[in-house]
């Protein structure tokens, strides 16, 4: 089990100026790791890279600091710092995608962001468990996938590609969400409410392979005890958060309220929900995480769970995530990665004329509402600030997701 350090550094407080904090991280995020990682911390043997690689704690040490802040202060350092140096990628990756007029090749994308050297790798040392990726890859009886959904993440496109190199009789049949049809307790999607030898007795007796849990948080007390290989996508946060207003609310699937402002207001559960899917904090959907050390802890143990997930996407950037799917979980048919999958889309189609990704994330802009255009500069700055932790998070994780692509070794864009 890794064991999080704490940066001796005293935490950020909500007196430290804009200034002080942009100094600070600035040093930080641009200084390499000096000190090698701490004896005490321990990874498994087969995982260890060497006593002085890695980049994680250095990373981690950011975010935590960036955490410490308060919201407004984070989306204002982030934005000027770009500490995971992931959007000033994004900007040129989409810039070049439309120029050229199609997705990037792996040796463009070296030409943006190129393999970090490994003390500046925040995957490294890696904390993923290689035998439960080959034990599914070989499909050993018992194994599955679990898929951490995050709701309008491009979680369906992966239900999708699952579906399209998995066996039938593998597949649940509603979602990939294997608990619907576990009758004793109601809904899907649902896998904190069963406990880990009720998951793998059911998912062993049914022959399924995939179990997606997009309802409840992931609780990495025992999760990670399953015999399974773990995956998720993330999303650009506001960008999520609007595009499920926009399905739900919009769109007629089960809301009433039209009003994003009265919409949001109820929506607390919906606040920071990438750090407490990840976290799984007491006090649950509606913990906002309101003192300094608290914010540090969620965020040190969201990031800890994050770095054992075997694959870790970002929905902006799918049509990238070709050689970690094939390597990583032996899936040799990719082509959900690029076709958009809309789930209960008969209910209200859209015509926007993205039903294919040929574009990469310039692609996935077109098809989503601009939440600079469809939200008021108040409600824009409310919701950014309620989402202020994701945002770190979304970072941490789109990083991981770039170095795995552009890195081919230890644990890189090839089979773990």
């Amino acid at each position: 089990m890794r064991r999080i350090t704490r940066s001796s550094r005293r935490p950020i407080g909500r007196s430290s100026s804009i200034r002080t904090t942009f100094f600070i991280l600035s040093f930080v995020a641009t200084c390499r790791l000096l000190q090698p990682t701490p004896t005490w911390m321990t990874y498994p043997s087969s995982l260890r890279a060497s006593p002085t690689s890695g980049g994680f704690q250095h990373y981690l040490d950011i975010a935590l600091d960036l955490a410490s802040l308060e919201p407004s202060e984070v989306l204002a350092t982030m934005e000027q710092i770009d500490p995971f140096q992931t959007k000033a990628f994004d900007i040129l990756l989409s810039q070049k995608e439309t120029t050229l007029k199609r997705t990037l090749t792996i040796d463009e994308i070296k030409d943006i962001f190129p393999c970090p050297r490994l003390d500046e790798r925040i995957t490294l040392p890696d904390a993923r468990v290689d035998q439960k990726a080959k034990d599914f890859r070989n499909g050993k009886h018992g194994t599955f996938l679990f898929f951490q959904h995050l709701r309008k993440a491009g979680g369906t496109n992966f239900c999708s590609l699952a579906e399209n190199n998995l066996p039938e009789k593998a597949q649940p049949a509603y979602y990939c969400m294997p608990d619907r049809e576990w009758k004793e307790k109601k809904g899907a999607g649902r896998l904190h409410s069963w406990s880990n030898e009720e998951i793998t007795t059911r998912m062993s007796k049914q022959g399924f392979r995939i179990a997606g849990n997009e309802w409840e948080y992931f609780d990495p007390s025992r999760h990670f005890d399953l015999p399974a290989v773990f995956a998720t996508s993330f999303r650009k946060p506001i960008d999520r958060a609007l595009s499920q207003f926009r399905f739900e609310c919009i769109e007629d699937r089960g809301c009433i309220i039209k009003d994003v402002h009265k919409w949001w207001e109820k929506r607390v559960d919906l606040w920071n929900v990438y750090t407490k899917t990840f976290a799984d904090p007491p006090g649950g959907a509606r913990n906002q995480f309101n003192g300094t050390e608290q914010r540090r802890e969620m965020m040190a143990t969201a990031i800890d769970t994050l770095s054992k997930f075997h694959i870790v996407l970002s929905m902006e950037w799918l049509a990238y995530a070709a050689p970690q799917v094939r390597s990583i979980l032996g899936f040799n048919d990719v082509s959900a990665l690029t076709t958009r999958v809309r789930p209960h889309i008969n209910q209200a189609k859209r015509d926007d004329r993205q039903e294919h990704n040929s574009l990469g994330s310039a692609s996935i802009k077109k098809a989503s509402w601009d939440p600079k255009e469809y939200l008021d500069a108040a409600q824009y700055k409310k919701m950014s600030e309620d989402l202020a932790l994701d945002e770190i998070l979304t970072e941490v994780a789109r990083r991981m997701f770039l170095e795995r692509l552009v890195c081919n070794d230890l644990g890189g864009g090839v089979a773990i």
